[in-house]
């Protein structure tokens, strides 16, 4: 049985331009999704599989993120005091008590690779993942996306990317794998290539926000030379783990949206709205209501 993944980073140091100026004091992560932020869903996904240590990685100017997740003695006693129980339940319950939040610094954006390599004192010698807030997943069949991913570590014991097959003309907006099929949504990765153009990408499947990574991937990066972009990438670390480790593909269940894209951020508000308990039906009603070419003219 491999060791427990018990530990899951959160890169959130990130400046989050294609949302400004909504980001321009406020980090994106800490963008709302109906009536919670993105990076509480990535939490709650995180410990829905069982993950007990939240390590989140921030930069200037994102102490929105350990606020929010801390507690606020003023807000639960104004709550109490008028007897809002049940808002006072939610913000007091927005992770379980024996969940632990730790904040490391990144000084630099010096790219996913070293925003991963910085939680390396705290993640030690153990399996862990890595969580992109702004790809967010809906659950499937009560299942994270994290969750069913660390159901595939616990079987096969190595690495495992969270993957799922995009359009042929968005390959260069991802990491691409060149992969052979290892079994169902699975598949052997034998390489794997950062925003390849079209004509070159060995494949169209991406790898997308969700990662569990051996601890053998930060004696890596430390060695890696900066890649795409100037950055310290963490596909160029994972190209060097495979030939010293094996690594899967996994396309997991859970519907995708890319909240790092406007496009995908209103999606993901409009049906996490539609699925809201309280919200949903008033919301569809609303919808089913509106005219498009009153706005699209």
């Amino acid at each position: 049985m491999p060791q427990q993944v018990r530990k899951a980073v959160f890169p959130v140091a990130g400046m989050g331009t294609r949302f400004l100026p909504a980001t321009k004091a406020n980090p994106k992560e800490m963008l709302p999704v109906v009536d919670k932020p993105l990076v509480q869903y990535a939490a709650e996904e995180a410990v829905a599989a069982g993950i007990t240590d939240l390590i989140f990685i921030i930069g200037r100017n994102k102490r929105s993120i350990p606020d929010h997740f801390d507690k606020a003695y003023e807000l639960e006693a104004e709550l109490e005091e008028r007897g809002k129980e049940k808002l006072l339940r939610e913000v007091r319950g927005i992770l379980p008590s024996d969940v632990n939040c730790i904040y490391i610094r990144q000084a630099e954006a010096l790219g996913l690779g070293h925003a991963v390599h910085c939680a390396k004192p705290v993640v030690g010698d153990e399996p862990f993942a890595v969580i992109l807030a702004d790809d967010m997943i809906a659950p499937k069949n009560g299942r994270s996306g994290i969750g069913e991913m660390v159901d595939v570590y616990n079987y096969h014991g190595c690495s495992v990317l969270g993957s799922e097959r995009v359009p042929e003309d968005e390959v260069s907006r991802y990491g691409v794998v060149a992969a052979n099929e290892a079994g169902e949504r699975l598949w052997h990765v034998t390489g794997i290539v950062e925003k390849p153009e079209i004509d070159v990408a060995p494949s169209n499947i991406a790898v997308v926000g969700r990662y569990i990574l051996t601890p053998r991937i930060f004696e890596l990066i430390e060695n890696i030379p900066a890649g795409a972009g100037g950055e310290i990438q963490l596909t160029d670390a994972i190209a060097k783990l495979l030939q010293t480790e094996r690594v899967l593909a996994y396309e997991f269940e859970g519907k995708r949206y890319d909240c790092g894209d406007k496009l995908g951020y209103l999606q993901a508000t409009v049906e996490y709205a539609l699925r809201h308990p309280e919200l949903g039906q008033g919301f569809a009603d609303y919808l089913n209501g509106l005219d498009p070419e009153e706005f699209l003219g």
